[in-house]
């Protein structure tokens, strides 16, 4: 039998002709990102209703949830095919008849260049616009850096750039990004009357690139180029903000055709800048890590109201967390005024919105009928998910969980917000050990993106399924982890930390550790950030991890002698720096110096020099070896699990990609070649991972382990 031709590929843009308007419909599934055939599409549509007699206008809108979502991700990597983008917006925008873009769901990065090039814009109450490509190390190359600036001027369009967001239709119409808000997202038939609006009243074909009274100011303009230069060059590292500066100060000085050149040129340095590479990473892994085989295997439970057990500073973050998501919120705390309290820190977040704008007195007295506050467990007996926050002891946990297990409904989600305990054993408080997950938040919870959901060994799949979907619910980057002292973040952070107080004991001061730290990304060092955090909490987990100690483990004290004397700092006035009176800019301290000193002495060590290489080298190492050795055990399931742990919730810099990818990019033989060279010194703290010395001798890297 002869083979039957394969069926052809589905057309991925579509023009038909209606009462003389051109209808082009983009149809790429599932978001209609920019493919080749998707950009082809456009160029021959928008040829040929330019070409025909019978279309006095155009329409382009994208089927199913979006207008265009951006570049087509599975092309990244692949030689560039013809027709460019940058090449289909200027077919676009030169189109002899109006061309109105009809915008539902998203439009960014090259969608929203797209709509840029066509004449007018209409958006539906879905639209999100925006430029993100920074977010990936990138500028928009499409004209986007041109066009903006000439439609809503140089602050507006610099603002959309260099934060990545998304804005939905109000703000783009206040903006002057669209022409008009459709009351509905059936843009295609608000579109076509707008259309018709446009010819009735004979409205001129209106090109972006053209336009010049959005920067008639020049003196504006250039104040807002010259203040996005400096916010940029404060930004350790990052290398496209400041190129997305330079496009603008393009696009006020020079006619489009020679600022579309200079964009294309900074947009190719961008994309030879190495911080590309870390960036791309840990925007897919930040995609991946909610890839897990429980979500996998079981549909998540319902969750219409939850319960915090706790009012304090973290169960307060939380408590407005679940706010936030919409759900009925109870707060169980030990008597009325703790409940007052909790209720008032709570509320505390909202007058702050309303302060900024960014909600009314009416909208927080809504969010606040969804808090209700109780001294008695009792009170959550109709819940569907509780997340304890109470104090770091294992006892303490195990009494909430007594209670929850008495007064909670069957099939209720029992979470703890544990940041070191094991909750294996808090399960066994209860006689349901398969509804008990972990749920650790970082301070402050309803700010800090990351959330790691902690896996114990009797937990059903459907509760680690539900924890994935309430993450996403809470606007957080889940990252799946197994049970361990620390889990992956906290456990890493350990091992960094002590890599850091050797280097001090052997020479380096705590401020040149932290100056060293932010030379490499990070926005605090260490130090800066235990007097943030409070210098207590290190030491009450130091003091719980005393008994099981290796005795031959190298110990420092330093930090221990600081809390001795209750500098705990930013809330004591004194830690590791000085801080004056309601300042948070700590001064270094020379007792600290001294106290340090006499450390040295002690232990009988004379002090060295070390250079900011062999510091950095020191930190990371320590890092990437401890995250090895989490992959490893299982704690993590992936490397890129362990780079958005540490890029989200310990401030490692995002265009690095995180510890394992910088380590791909530096070489694992270089980081297990530095891993031996310091064992010379300390072989019990310097042990390499079994994982890394693997993978250097089969030459490959932690990126080749994030498939599961």
């Amino acid at each position: 039998m002869d083979a039957q031709p394969a069926a052809p590929e589905p057309a991925a843009v579509h023009l038909s002709v209606r009462d003389h308007i051109a209808f082009i419909a983009v149809d790429h599934p599932p978001v209609n990102a920019l493919s080749t055939a998707v950009r082809r599409g456009l160029m021959d549509a928008i040829a040929q209703a330019d070409a025909d007699a019978d279309v006095h206008a155009v329409l382009v809108h994208g089927r199913g949830k979006a207008f265009i979502a951006g570049a087509d991700i599975r092309e990244f990597g692949l030689p560039p095919q013809a027709p460019s983008l940058p090449d289909v917006c200027l077919r676009i925008e030169a189109c002899g008849k109006p061309v109105v873009a009809a915008i539902h769901g998203p439009a960014l990065g090259g969608g929203l260049e797209v709509a840029l090039s066509a004449h007018y814009r209409v958006a539906g109450p879905s639209a999100k616009l925006g430029l993100p490509e920074v977010l990936l190390g990138l500028l928009p190359g499409a004209g986007g850096t041109q066009r903006a600036p000439r439609l809503i001027g140089a602050e507006a369009a610099l603002d959309l750039m260099l934060s990545g967001r998304h804005v939905g239709a109000p703000e783009a119409l206040r903006l002057g990004l669209i022409d008009r808000v459709a009351t509905s997202d059936d843009v295609l038939t608000e579109g076509e009357a707008f259309v018709r609006h446009v010819l009735a009243e004979q409205m001129p074909v209106r090109r972006t690139g053209a336009l010049s009274d959005a920067l008639a100011d020049r003196a504006a303009a250039q104040a807002a180029i010259d203040a996005a230069r400096a916010e940029a060059s404060k930004k350790r590292g990052l290398f496209s903000p400041l190129k997305i500066a330079e496009a603008v100060q393009a696009a006020l000085d020079l006619p489009l055709a020679q600022g579309l050149a200079v964009e294309r040129a900074l947009f190719e340095q961008c994309l030879a800048s190495p911080q590309r590479a870390g960036l791309v990473h840990a925007f897919f892994a930040e995609r991946e890590v909610a890839k897990v085989p429980e979500a996998r295997q079981a549909q998540p439970r319902r969750i219409a109201s939850a319960g915090v057990v706790g009012g304090g500073t973290m169960g307060a973050g939380i408590a407005v967390s679940l706010l936030d998501a919409g759900l009925p919120v109870v707060m169980v705390e030990r008597d009325d005024a703790a409940v007052a309290l909790g209720r008032s820190r709570v509320e505390k977040v909202y007058d702050g919105h309303v302060a900024k704008g960014r909600l009314t007195p009416e909208g927080k007295a809504a969010v606040m009928a969804r808090l209700h506050g109780a001294t008695d467990y009792a009170a959550f007996q109709e819940v569907d998910l509780v997340i304890e926050a109470v104090f770091e002891d294992m006892a303490v946990k195990h009494a909430v969980f007594a209670e929850l297990d008495r007064h909670c409904k069957p099939g209720a989600v029992l979470a703890t917000n544990t940041s070191y305990l094991d909750i294996d054993a808090i399960a066994q408080a209860t006689s349901r050990p398969q509804d008990v997950i972990g749920l650790h938040f970082f301070s402050p919870a309803h700010i800090m993106k990351l959330l790691e959901i902690v896996v114990p060994a009797q937990v059903s799949a459907d509760v680690v399924a539900t924890a994935f979907a309430l993450a996403t619910r809470l606007k957080k980057v889940p990252v799946r982890a197994g049970v361990c002292d620390g889990f992956i973040g906290n456990r890493i952070l350990a091992v960094y930390r002590t890599a850091a107080d050797h280097l001090m004991e052997d020479g380096a001061s705590p401020y040149e550790i932290d100056t060293m730290v932010r030379a490499f990304g990070f926005p605090m060092g260490p130090y800066e950030m235990s007097d943030l955090a409070g210098g207590d909490i290190g030491w009450a987990t130091r003091k719980r991890r005393a008994a099981t100690r290796d005795p031959k483990a190298r110990y420092v004290h330093i930090a221990d002698q600081l809390c001795e004397r209750g500098w705990f700092g930013q809330k004591t006035g004194r830690g590791w720096y000085l801080y004056e009176a309601g300042s948070r800019n700590g001064q270094p301290d020379p007792e600290v110096e001294a106290i340090v000193a006499e450390a040295r002495a002690q232990a009988g060590v004379t002090p060295r020099h070390f250079t900011v290489d062999e510091m950095q080298r020191r930190y990371v190492a320590a890092m990437v070896n401890e995250g090895a050795k989490v992959v490893e055990e299982g704690i993590a399931l992936r490397p890129l699990d362990v780079d958005v742990t540490l890029v989200h919730g310990y401030g490692f810099p995002r265009w690095r990609g995180g510890p394992m990818k910088h380590a791909d990019i530096v070489g694992l033989g270089q980081i297990l070649a530095d891993i031996r060279a310091f064992a010379q010194e300390d072989p019990l703290f310097w042990q390499p991972s079994t994982l890394l010395v693997k993978l250097v001798a089969e030459g490959r890297t932690f990126d080749s382990l994030n498939q599961i």
